[in-house]
């Protein structure tokens, strides 16, 4: 070793010990840690980290490439972002707001984003040498050819397991997960009185097989029964469809099968099965639509020259905004993604895959297509949306649904900050929010206040409760952006502990230290188990916190975990330039985005997190 080799090692390995040190004595900022406990600072096993931490940085070091400048940008603002979403949440579960002027908080972002950049640099070096050993392995290996009978066969095999699997779960749980809107959505139909609070289409699904069957059995458990089977049945032939697509773009065998076993046995996948709430069917569509999008980005040629997988693309698409309003914006900013892509980036063989084949044709052929197909989902959206509020008269009078983050804001203000408020503005509030909904005011839920929102004086004026709300903002910033991020941060802390509801009675009982999953049978249906020991399963997995003490698999359950995780996979494919991927990934991360603008953090709101886990996998693996 020369003495310029030695004092390279000398000086990486100096600083190394530097990040690691730091990162050790930072790292109590991001554990959700008692007011004094010692749980980590006067123990052996921080000792540990310390060492690991060393080791880890130490070995990043020395055989990273610190020439590739993009690389490190991309990691770094993955790491930044992941490194404020853990010092944020550690602070709002523990205390309820984070506390922007401790000092402690803005030493360590600095600190821990360096040392996390560091090691996400590493794993992906990591990551691009298994693919580059499984390329030089394929050169050599053939895989063999099933018959297109076996095939087939195989399919329906599978769509079979599946419902096969899920059987016993619903005798368990019969008729079903009742819950969430569902009476709601049935008395619409029962009484013949609708509004648009929640999707039509669902709404005339869900109550008109429940209505028809109690009209034919004379049993309200067998049409709740009938609901879930027919859901059972979309589902699995959905997922049957993702796992054939993983087959025709060769996923290695062993991913498929865990994959299936997963759908079939995994209890988040499970219990939303054979849940009544709207996110199962919209989730479902919204996967299919992924897939679509990774067809188009793949293979443009081949998706522009075939009929069935553009009414694919359409009726997954449309089939997602009309199950939840949510999908709609999204999708709205989607189509601008789109038609930005198709015209800008479509033809070089860079953003959708080598398609120079194309430009031959003319680049204005494929942008027309693309806007007739944006054009005939809107307008079909628009015009079902329309005949339903037309034909079943439904009142459209509600604006909480969008307000609930303006909502929160005033109330959380008005609850800790009432000084601010001048006489005029009190009146002003209470026009909109008497007081008696102010004071339920829930940091982690926005049901209490928004229900009592006056749609009627909104509507009679809203430029002046707009500028009282933009007056509280001005004087009180932080408080509104403590109040966004008390109502959204389960989407994004991986140590949430999802207990929203705590304390709210419903039919059969009262939540406690966990609202994970309703596992109610609202009325008029009720629970009826058939296989009791399995129903107390899922009853514990639904509302203890049980799955949560378990470390590591815990994160299975976590939206906030499995969000950094298709986070790390979506800026693993950007740093490798997979824009067929990059752009699938887009939809659901506006799906994302307009979630945490909503009422609570559940994980039904972010379902696609675990219906696309297979997918995200086979990614990663970079096996599509």
């Amino acid at each position: 070793m020369d003495e310029k080799e030695f004092r390279i090692k000398l000086k990486l390995n100096t600083i190394a010990f530097v990040i690691a040190t730091a990162g050790t004595l930072c790292f109590p900022q991001v554990l959700n840690l008692q007011e004094n406990t010692l749980g980590f600072t006067n123990s052996i096993f921080s000792v540990f980290v310390w060492l690991l931490c060393i080791y880890a940085v130490r070995w990043s070091l020395h055989t990273i490439d610190w020439q590739d400048k993009r690389g490190w940008r991309i990691a770094g603002i993955l790491s930044f972002l992941f490194t404020t979403a853990m010092l944020f949440g550690v602070q709002l579960e523990a205390v309820g707001n984070v506390n922007f002027k401790d000092w402690h908080l803005w030493i360590s972002l600095p600190v821990l984003t360096c040392l996390f950049t560091i090691l996400v640099r590493k794993f992906w070096n990591f990551l691009g040498s298994i693919e580059e050993r499984k390329k030089r392995l394929a050169q050599h290996i053939k895989l063999p050819v099933t018959p297109s009978g076996a095939v087939k066969y195989i399919d329906v095999l599978t769509c079979c397991f599946m419902l096969l699997c899920w059987l016993p779960v619903l005798l368990a749980v019969y008729p079903g997960f009742f819950v969430y809107d569902a009476q709601e959505e049935w008395l619409q139909v029962a009484s013949r009185n609708f509004t648009t609070h929640h999707p039509l289409v669902h709404v005339l699904m869900l109550g008109g097989i429940v209505c028809a069957v109690h009209k034919i059995t004379d049993s309200y458990n067998l049409g709740i029964a009938c609901y879930m089977i027919v859901q059972m049945v979309i589902v699995s032939s959905c997922f049957t469809w993702l796992l054939i697509f993983m087959r025709r773009r060769k996923v290695a065998k062993g991913v498929r099968i865990v994959s299936l076993l997963y759908f079939a046995f995994f209890p988040v996948i499970v219990m939303f099965t054979l849940c009544s709430a709207k996110d199962t069917l919209f989730t479902t569509a919204l996967l299919m639509l992924v897939v679509s999008l990774i067809d188009l980005g793949s293979d443009g040629a081949a998706f522009f020259a075939s009929r069935k997988k553009m009414c694919f693309f359409v009726l997954s698409a449309l089939a997602m905004m009309l199950f939840r309003k949510n999908g709609v914006y999204a999708f709205a900013v989607m189509a601008v993604v789109l038609l930005f892509y198709v015209n800008k980036c479509f033809y070089g063989g860079k953003i959708f895959g080598d398609l120079r084949s194309l430009k031959k044709a003319g680049e204005k052929q494929y942008l027309r297509k693309m806007l007739f197909l944006l054009t005939v989902i809107f307008a079909s959206y628009f015009l079902i949306n329309s005949v339903l509020i037309l034909a079943l008269h439904a009142k459209n009078e509600e604006n909480q649904e969008i307000l609930t983050v303006p909502i929160q804001q005033l109330a959380r203000t008005y609850k800790f900050n009432p000084e601010v408020f001048e006489q005029d503005d009190v009146e002003a509030l209470h026009e909109v929010l008497p007081e008696e909904a102010l004071l339920l005011y829930n940091p982690k839920l926005s049901d209490p206040v928004k229900v009592h929102f006056q749609n009627q004086v909104y509507d009679a004026n809203r430029s002046r409760y707009a500028k009282l709300w933009l007056k509280i903002g001005l004087k009180k910033p932080l408080s509104y952006v403590n109040a966004w991020l008390m109502n959204s941060y389960g989407f994004w802390y991986p140590d949430t502990v999802i207990d929203v509801y705590s304390g709210n009675q419903v039919f059969t009982f009262t939540y406690a230290d966990s609202s994970y999953f309703g596992y109610e049978v609202e009325e008029p249906g009720y629970r009826d188990s058939k296989i009791p020991w399995l129903d107390q399963a899922y009853r514990k997995l639904s509302l203890e916190i049980s799955q949560e003490k378990v470390p590591i698999y815990s994160m299975l359950y976590s939206p906030g975990g499995i969000f950094w995780g298709i986070a790390f996979v979506f800026a693993y494919m950007l740093y490798r330039k997979k824009y067929h991927i990059v752009v699938p990934y887009l939809m659901i991360l506006l799906v994302w985005l307009t979630v945490i603008l909503g009422p609570t953090y559940l994980p039904r709101y972010v379902l696609i997190f675990w219906f696309g886990m297979p997918l995200f996998v086979a990614m990663l693996l970079e096996e599509i």
